[in-house]
């Protein structure tokens, strides 16, 4: 079924056009990925098929009983509710309707069953009863600790004030409450943003079971390869519809302009040969009718456009002026962390020349810390470190802190390469794509991957031999991450990075280190070699688990033999009345459903004599069941504490 239709829409900025005649079809359990440069105007696109913003030309249309949610980038929850209570708010209706059911309960119990308005009240639990039951109200607690956990919150944030947490947990929590709320289409403008690898993975694992349509901006192609099954490419102020994941787009967008420069090729052959007829031909009286022939067949012919290929890209390499000694850097015991508070210890590195080291690891970890302590910029708390002979570092700072904020992008770069020609500047920053009036540009008026692309400018023209690049691909879009991870594939110096992004940490990565609370931990291989070990160690562990179980409950089954005879009769004792009490549990709850289907029977309607002698029996057999219940909790109890 179709849940949305975008038809012919358009975006003007004055003279200037954004995008137009953009079509888009939005059916159920679509899973859509919008994609193109920055700012080619996906995230305004998102706005209007939202209805946030309107559109210039064109229509939106939306089927009526369709629920859409829309989720801006870097959006952060704000509430004054902790986060269990604003969670919960997801489920509002539901709430409403289980207090229904608790009122109805309670007028059900008090009414008389030959009353003209006991029937209504029956039907109306009975269908709100259904009603709840098939939107998972039971289950909707667990729900919540489920996306709670993979977001990274575990109980121990349920009564924690939200305005009390960071941007990037809030901005989780908005996430968090969106995949709650479900609805039907489900738009997403960079929800990877701000994510670790680890609830990355969760929320790929998530998102391909999500009951509704999805529409996702996303500069994440591992994430991207495994969520979505169609793609929508804005570029040029149009859209191409590709069917697959990005690697399948990738792949027919490649055959697809091979296709063209074919067609077109053939058809440039064509209207050359039948020009030159016409030029060789026209004024000879023999063949003139033919040239006036073929001139007609030119004049008619739909000629092709030629075809453009992927739009303007970066085009850059990071260079040294002098090769460090083999020894790179060197940390033992290292501890990082703020004041007294140690975020991983130990933590050991010895890193050698051209060696590219990913650093991974949960939000909050301290992998930023640890870049910023072997900088310089914080001091180690515990440990020591010395780099080696002739090694100078190049740092990217993904907060872009080291750009100054009242200079022009010339100057940014000028000012601290004074000798080099004015020139020579203005082609190092066209190759990072400022050309013209962009180099006047100063740097508050920059746009993230504007700002992103004058660090790594910057960067390019120190030529340091150790360059240390925190999340050096964030607010790049998908081909300048590529021409990034070229540059510093062809790097002849050595890496030292922090990323998320899993597709880039594959590609550049000859080793990965891991960083969590008990420090630093190797592995000597890319990203998927990184991925197979540790899945081999949680299956290690799992079975050391298993076998240590098992050597536990031998040790108990032995010191079991030695209790004392009257406490083993004691507990026989205690087993069966828990046992008869749970069988006796089981024929009450069987018995009382089947009651509960007997009085739901439309017949049961008219015999009020009947009605109410189920009801009372009802009524008995949920007496009965309290008692049971009330028993059985005390008997547990007294077991717990003979066996504890």
């Amino acid at each position: 079924m179709i849940l949305l239709q975008a038809n012919q829409i358009a975006r003007y900025f004055g003279a200037e056009t954004l995008f137009e005649n953009i079509q888009m079809e939005i059916a159920d359990n679509s899973r859509i990925a919008l994609v193109g440069r920055n700012g080619a105007g996906k995230s305004t696109l998102l706005k209007i098929i939202a209805g946030i913003d309107p559109t210039d030309a064109g229509t939106i249309a939306k089927s009526k009983t369709a629920t859409l949610g829309y989720l801006a980038q870097d959006t952060g929850l704000a509430s004054d509710k902790n986060v269990w209570d604003e969670m919960l708010q997801a489920f509002s209706s539901l709430i409403a309707m289980e207090n229904r059911m608790r009122e109805l309960e309670q007028l059900i119990s008090q009414a008389d069953p030959e009353a003209m308005e006991y029937p209504n009240l029956m039907k109306e639990y009975d269908r709100l009863q259904q009603e709840f039951a098939d939107n998972n109200g039971y289950g909707m607690e667990n729900e919540i600790r489920s996306v709670l956990h993979g977001f990274g919150f575990d109980e121990s944030f349920y009564d924690r004030p939200i305005n009390a947490l960071s941007g990037g947990q809030k901005t989780r929590l908005a996430l968090a409450r969106m995949l709650l709320q479900k609805p039907d289409i489900l738009i997403l403008d960079e929800p990877t943003n701000h994510l670790d690898i680890e609830t990355l993975s969760w929320l790929e694992g998530y998102l391909p079971n999500y009951s509704g349509a999805l529409l996702i901006v996303s500069h994440d192609r591992y994430f991207l390869d495994k969520v979505v099954t169609e793609i929508y490419e804005l570029s040029r102020r149009k859209m191409h519809y590709y069917k697959g994941n990005y690697s399948k787009y990738l792949k027919l967008k490649a055959e697809q302009l091979a296709s063209e420069w074919k067609a077109f090729e053939k058809q440039q052959t064509e209207i050359q040969k039948l020009e030159d007829f016409v030029a060789r031909n026209l004024v000879r009286a023999s063949t003139t009718k033919r040239a006036q022939s073929r001139r007609k067949t030119l004049e008619k012919m739909d000629r092709l456009d030629r075809p453009q290929g992927d739009e303007k890209s970066a085009n850059f390499l990071f260079g040294i002026e002098k090769t460090s000694g083999n020894v790179v850097l060197q940390l033992e015991d290292g501890a990082i962390g703020y004041d007294e508070t140690v975020l991983s210890s130990p933590i050991n590195m010895d890193i050698r020349r051209q060696e590219a080291i990913a650093l991974v690891g949960p939000n909050g970890i301290g992998k930023s810390t640890l870049l910023k302590s072997i900088i310089g910029k914080l001091p180690f708390i515990e440990g020591s470190i010395s780099l080696g002979t002739n090694v100078s570092i190049g740092y990217y700072d993904q907060e872009q802190a080291n750009l100054h904020g009242n200079k022009t992008v010339l100057a940014e770069l000028w000012d601290e390469h004074p000798t080099i020609p004015e020139k020579d500047i203005r082609n190092v920053l066209g190759s990072f794509l400022f050309s013209g009036n962009d180099v006047e540009k100063t740097i508050p008026l920059l746009s993230g991957g504007e700002k992103a692309r004058v660090a790594l400018a910057k960067l390019s023209m120190d030529k340091e031999n150790f360059l240390i690049l925190d999340e050096p691909t964030n607010h790049l879009d998908i081909d300048n991450k590529e021409v990034l991870e070229n540059a510093l594939i062809d790097y002849e110096g050595t890496l030292l990075f922090v990323s998320h992004d899993r597709y880039f940490i594959n590609r550049i990565a000859t080793k990965v280190i891991e960083l969590s609370e008990n420090g630093s931990k190797l592995y000597l291989g890319d990203y998927d070699y990184y991925l197979e070990k540790k899945k081999e160690e949680e299956e290690l562990a799992a079975l050391a688990a298993a076998d240590q179980q098992q050597e536990q409950t031998a040790v108990t089954t032995k010191n079991d033999f030695y209790l004392n005879k009257e406490a083993q009769k004691l507990l026989r004792n205690l087993k069966r009345k828990i046992t008869q009490i749970e069988e006796n549990l089981a024929v009450l709850d069987e018995r009382i459903d089947e009651l509960e289907a007997e009085m739901s029977r439309p017949e049961m309607v008219e015999d009020h004599v009947q009605l109410m002698a189920l009801n009372k029996e009802l009524e008995e057999k949920r007496a009965e069941q309290e008692e049971q219940l009330n028993e059985w909790e005390e008997l547990s109890l007294e077991l717990e504490e003979m066996e504890a």
